[in-house]
């Protein structure tokens, strides 16, 4: 649709307003409804938006170490516009229009802490050398038949799954909860979030989708509205989705997994695919592959941002530990699939479902790029069997802690995502542990009350 279009719509519309939101640090849609006047007002001139959406945790906390905004600034308006080429209808909201919008400073240009404008900022970078990047991301998650009021009286406790039993791939429970998934698959497609596969995964009520690929901007919008409409369409069916990347120590964790291609500025030629080359892996996917081994312990908390997410990256649980890559290898961090022209890609598998889709695919392109630009040899063969065991690279940080004391101190994270926007994640993850060191878990419970 034009942009005349899309305005006639909005101003036809008949409940009068209109959906609007932002991505905050983690991921989280933060937005309102605004009157259809307001909207029409706005989209031209720009609107404020409370900046505390950089300022508080998941759990409306404020930072009390954040330097960008915080109680020492009053938590002012931030200048916003709204992008109207993210246009939506909402389908399970009597076809509502939706937008997404993305902060800027008082001068216009793009605030450094925004995560969609991070990604746009790695873009402009990748569209000067010449290459256009596709990408898109695939997600696991569990169900449980339960509401967010039977969750919180339970207190997260004895929640029960929305199938029992483990079913990955499996024809029977996809036909037993049938409702859900026809709504899952034709509601995504209906809001422009198009899927290319969904099917159960292994766990009790677990389910994975593939989101179709895309330019990088639109990939990522796919991949932050694919979090929250499964959400929303979940609660419909008295159903919680949730995207922790480990619900328990007994059951696989849940890959977020970003596949990318760079191609030339026609995107007529994948330029990872060399068919004469006896992996068919282009010199450039090389050394993109090569800037992403490099670069991961330096960006880790952009790829498990959670206390949680390292809960994942543990040996034998489908979540990589070790710095490797291998050709449709699913035990290593980056797993290469080059069998065409037109499929060849890379795929991080270190990501967890848990992650902001805007910042982890910012890290990958940044880190990708990084190998290209310093011409980094892919020295490293390719590993062969179980990638647990290969530790002839190294191993990934084992804590969220751990990590981003690295890319705080990294001077190659600050050179491909910028000194303010890795100082102002790093305090936000160094907030999140401190969160985590005060609580008292189930574990302690079970292990010290009454022995100790």
């Amino acid at each position: 649709m034009t942009k005349t279009e899309i305005i006639q719509y909005v101003k036809d519309h008949p409940s009068k307003r209109v959906k609007i939101a932002f991505t905050d640090i983690d991921g989280v849609l933060r937005g309102k409804y605004v009157s259809t006047e307001k909207f029409l007002a706005v989209i031209e001139s720009g609107m404020g938006f409370c900046d505390v959406i950089f300022g508080w945790d998941v759990g409306d906390l404020a930072y009390d170490n954040a330097r960008h905004t915080g109680w020492h600034t009053g938590y002012p308006d931030a200048p916003a516009r709204i992008d109207i080429t993210t246009f939506r209808k909402i389908p399970w909201e009597n076809e509502m229009p939706f937008f997404l919008g993305e902060l800027i400073d008082k001068e216009g240009n793009p605030c450094y802490v925004c995560p969609r404008q991070l990604l746009k900022k790695v873009l402009n970078n990748t569209e000067q050398q010449g290459y256009m990047p596709y990408f898109s991301q695939e997600f696991e998650w569990f169900n449980f038949a339960e509401t967010p009021q039977t969750t919180s009286d339970k207190q997260f406790k004895n929640l029960t799954p929305l199938t029992p039993g483990m079913f990955g791939y499996s024809i029977l429970r996809s036909s037993l909860k049938n409702p859900f998934f026809n709504d899952l698959f034709e509601g995504l497609n209906k809001f422009d979030v198009p899927l290319e596969g969904l099917h159960t995964e292994t766990g009790p009520g677990t389910y994975e989708a593939a989101i179709v690929y895309a330019p990088v901007i639109e990939a990522a919008d796919r991949a932050v509205l694919f979090k929250t409409a499964v959400k929303e369409i979940a609660y419909r069916h008295g159903i919680m989705a949730t995207f922790m990347a480990k619900i328990s120590e007994n059951l696989p964790g849940c890959g977020g997994h970003v596949h990318q291609s760079l191609w030339d500025s026609k995107v007529k030629k994948n330029l990872f695919y060399n068919e004469n080359d006896p992996m068919k892996m282009s010199k450039q996917m090389k050394q993109y592959v090569a800037g992403q081994l490099f670069c991961l312990p330096h960006i880790l908390p952009l790829f498990a941002p959670t206390i949680n997410s390292y809960k994942r990256l543990v040996e034998g649980a489908w979540a990589p530990t070790t710095l490797t890559w291998g050709i449709d290898n699913r035990t290593t961090a980056l797993r290469v699939l080059a069998d065409s022209n037109k499929s060849c890609r890379l795929e991080t598998r270190v990501i967890g479902s848990d992650v902001n889709p805007y910042l982890a695919m910012a890290a990958c392109l940044a880190s990708g790029l990084y190998g290209i630009k310093n011409k980094i040899e892919l020295k490293q063969p390719a590993t062969a069997g179980n990638g647990y065991r290969d530790y002839s690279n190294g191993s990934l940080p084992a804590t969220l802690h751990e990590a981003t004391q690295l890319m705080k101190q990294s001077d190659v994270a600050k050179e491909i995502l910028g000194e303010n926007f890795i100082e102002h994640f790093a305090q936000t993850r160094e907030w999140e542990w401190r969160q985590h060191l005060k609580a008292v878990t189930d574990w302690e419970y079970k292990r010290y009350f009454e022995i100790i």
